[in-house]
C-alpha cells in the first residue's frame, strides 16, 4: 500500500478514560477511507489525531505515532499550523466565519500569504468555489454574509475554504449528518471527485454512505480497530464476527 498516513501503537486518553487502544493502521493515498462503527467507539477521536485537533481537548494525551508522509506529526519540532494546513477538517456542522462568502474562501490564503494580489485571490476564490460546486449559486452575492447561505451551501463553502489552503489530506467528521438529502448528495459527489487529488478520510455511522464512498474501510469498536481493508472485501466477506454483526445491523 502507498500509505499517506501511518498510525503506530496509538493510545489516546481523555483524563483517565482511554478512548483509543493500540491503533495500528495505514491510510491509502488518494482514496476515500471510511471509518465506521457504533457511536462512542472512537471514530472522531481517531480522526482528530490526524491533524492534532485532539490535543485541543482539555486533559487529552496520547502515546504512539501518527506519521504523514513518514513524518511523525507529534514530534516536538513539528509546526502544528503547518500540520493543520496540510490536513484539513470538514466538521459535522458547517462553521462559516462571520464575514462575507468571498472573505471566507480567501481567509486562509491571506493568513498564509499564498497569493500576490487581489486579482490572484479573486481567481482563487472562484476556482475553489467551483471545485466545491458552489460558485454558480453565489457568484452574484460574493460579498453577502456567509451566514445567509443555506446549511448545505455553508458546508460546501467550508469545503472550498479548506481546499483554498492547498491541503494534501481532507478529513470529514460525519460531514453530511446535519444536511438534507440533496445537500448530502452534493457533498458526497464533491468528495468522490476530490479523491483524484486528495487523500480523504471520512467518519460515518451510515452504512449506505460508507458503501457509496469507500475505497478502504476501517471498522472500530470500543476504541479498537477490529478490521480494516479494501471496501469491497470488508463488505462482501468480513473477517471478524463483530464486523459482520455491524454490517447486518445487529448492533
Amino acid at each position: 500500500m502507498d500509505a499517506h498516513i501511518q498510525v503506530n501503537n496509538l493510545n489516546a486518553f481523555y483524563g483517565k478514560q482511554q478512548a483509543l487502544k493500540e491503533i495500528n493502521i495505514e491510510i491509502p493515498r488518494r482514496q476515500v477511507t471510511v471509518v465506521m462503527g457504533p457511536s462512542g467507539c472512537g471514530k472522531t477521536t481517531l480522526l482528530k489525531t490526524f491533524n492534532r485537533f485532539f490535543e485541543l481537548t482539555e486533559n487529552a494525551r496520547l502515546t504512539g505515532e501518527v506519521r504523514v508522509d513518514g513524518q511523525n506529526i507529534y514530534d516536538r519540532d513539528v509546526d502544528v499550523t503547518e500540520v493543520r494546513k496540510t490536513v484539513g477538517l470538514l466538521a459535522q456542522r458547517p462553521s462559516p466565519l462571520p464575514m462575507s462568502i468571498y472573505d471566507n474562501v480567501t481567509y486562509g490564503m491571506r493568513l498564509h500569504k499564498m497569493k500576490k494580489d487581489r486579482k490572484e485571490y479573486k481567481a482563487a476564490a472562484r476556482h475553489y468555489l467551483e471545485i466545491a460546486g458552489l460558485y454558480e449559486e453565489v457568484k452574484k452575492r460574493m460579498h453577502d454574509p456567509a451566514t445567509s447561505l443555506s446549511i448545505g451551501q455553508q458546508q460546501r463553502l467550508c469545503l472550498a475554504r479548506g481546499l483554498a489552503v492547498e491541503p494534501e489530506i481532507i478529513l470529514g467528521d460525519e460531514p453530511t449528518s446535519a444536511l438534507d438529502p440533496i445537500s448530502s448528495q452534493n457533498i458526497e459527489a464533491r468528495l468522490l471527485e476530490l479523491k483524484q487529488q486528495y487523500t480523504t478520510v471520512i467518519v460515518t455511522h451510515t452504512l449506505r454512505q460508507a458503501r457509496r464512498l469507500a475505497d478502504y474501510i476501517i471498522y472500530m469498536y470500543m476504541g479498537e480497530v477490529i478490521e480494516s481493508g479494501p471496501a469491497k472485501e470488508v463488505f462482501s466477506n468480513p473477517r471478524h464476527e463483530r464486523t459482520k454483526q455491524y454490517l447486518e445491523g445487529l448492533f
